[in-house]
């Protein structure tokens, strides 16, 4: 009875995933890594959360130490856990600071955007990379991409044995500095220009995936952020900041996240659950208003996607809402945890001019969303302790950025070699008949 009883106990320790549409058999963590999409086309969530001793977590652990720590839970018993350490040491080999704004009132600025291609997006990219290697993998990593997952993900696969890279972008609707991190890495990594919308490009993937004959033809693997490889490794800098702040305050944080496809924001809310000290989570939306309107009315209805400065966020079907729904089958209990603001063009370019004056710091496009979010969510609340989310280094989208700010901004080294390599792209009309024919 006691063995059995200890085998129980070590089995519930052990975190299982499940589909968000509850038809489908659970999986490990690595399992998922290699399936993305569940069986009955529903997205993986943990089972349930690891019970975690904050107590093993300091916040002056590097990003490395910090996350083996957290991810290690979740690849009990499988093929990574023991390693877990050695990924995130390979991974996660950059600052993700958390820096001061010149106002002080306990408001920081987590600047996501120090890694290979300048973008948060080079956390989960490298991780899945690695992760993959690690399990002796090798396919074609299919990505849609509204300007910085394409990039990340490329970079971080670009020179792997046996890994080809497919990535689709909507055509004229990326920075130019955004397109040549797709488009300038050699015959290892396809890029498709679709004359449509991210929605379109994201559409075929995910139907890609669920082929099964052309899946398994080409080997796909998943590395948008449907797939736990490019999530669970996002929720360890919000859960990191938040012990940061928490030293620095005495407070707990409102983490402010700029976000299209609610993946970022996902990994927050799941750091919340595992109780890192984070008070709620602010949604800064652009004028695509899927997610503000939902937080309105209850009702969840998907429009055409439109064109923004946050080019990044022009999402009109976040994928990730089914992983937001799960985590909070209760819309009351949602709207104490959540709150959603939508920022228009303007107010993103308002943000961007008075940036360098008000914070100190220079805003890109996505990253103003999250100070305009701020700024609303003030005029209706007194003090709001915030953390402000980076997620993109500004010299990505200088077109938008230095006519706004009447300055140069300089180019991060690993950028800058980037922007001077040749490019390659192929045309492709938004329908998956083309693409399955153009994939050959």
């Amino acid at each position: 009875m006691g063995l059995r009883t200890q085998t129980q106990r070590r089995a519930s320790c052990v975190v299982k995933f499940v589909s968000t549409r509850g038809h489908a058999v659970s999986q490990s963590a690595t399992e998922c890594l290699l399936k993305s999409l569940a069986e009955d086309g529903g997205l993986y969530v943990p089972e349930h959360f690891p019970k975690l001793d904050l107590a093993r977590f300091s916040p002056d652990m590097s990003m490395a130490e910090f996350g083996a720590e957290l991810l290690l839970p979740f690849f009990k018993e499988t093929e990574l856990e023991s390693h877990i350490r050695s990924i995130c040491e390979a991974a996660f080999n950059f600052s993700i600071p958390l820096v001061e704004t010149k106002v002080g009132r306990n408001l920081f600025v987590l600047e996501l955007f120090h890694g290979a291609t300048a973008a948060f997006k080079d956390v989960g990219a490298r991780f899945l990379s690695h992760s993959l290697a690690h399990l002796g993998q090798s396919g074609t990593v299919i990505v849609a991409t509204s300007g910085d997952t394409g990039g990340a993900v490329a970079s971080a696969f670009a020179n792997r044995p046996g890994f080809r890279v497919v990535i689709l972008y909507p055509r004229d609707k990326i920075s130019k500095r955004q397109e040549k991190q797709l488009t300038s890495w050699g015959p290892s990594v396809r890029a498709f220009s679709v004359n449509g919308t991210f929605d379109d490009c994201q559409r075929m993937v995910k139907t890609a995936l669920a082929d099964s004959a052309l899946s398994k033809q080409h080997k796909f693997i998943s590395a948008n952020s449907i797939s736990i490889g490019r999530l669970l490794p996002q929720v360890i800098y919000h859960a990191r900041a938040s012990l940061q702040y928490r030293a620095r305050t005495k407070k707990s944080a409102t983490l402010i996240v700029p976000t299209g496809n609610l993946g970022n924001a996902v990994a927050a809310l799941w750091a919340k659950k595992m109780l890192f000290p984070i008070d709620r989570v602010i949604l800064a939306t652009n004028a695509n208003r899927t997610l503000y309107d939902y937080f309105e009315s209850g009702r969840f209805e998907v429009r055409t996607a439109r064109s923004t400065l946050a080019n990044a966020m022009d999402v009109s079907a976040p994928s990730n809402f089914e992983r937001l729904a799960h985590l909070y089958p209760d819309f009351e209990t949602l709207k104490k945890d959540v709150m959603v603001f939508t920022v228009l063009d303007s107010e993103i370019e308002a943000a961007i001019s008075s940036g360098v004056q008000t914070y100190g710091h220079v805003w890109c496009p996505h990253t103003a969303t999250a100070v305009a979010s701020l700024e609303k969510a003030q005029s209706t609340t007194h003090q709001i302790d915030a953390v402000l989310v980076a997620t993109a280094h500004p010299a990505k989208f200088e077109t938008v950025v230095e006519p706004l700010i009447g300055n140069t901004v300089q180019v991060p080294p690993l950028l800058a070699e980037t922007l001077r390599g040749s490019s390659v792209s192929v045309d492709l009309e938004p329908d998956f008949t083309s693409f399955k024919r153009a994939l050959g």
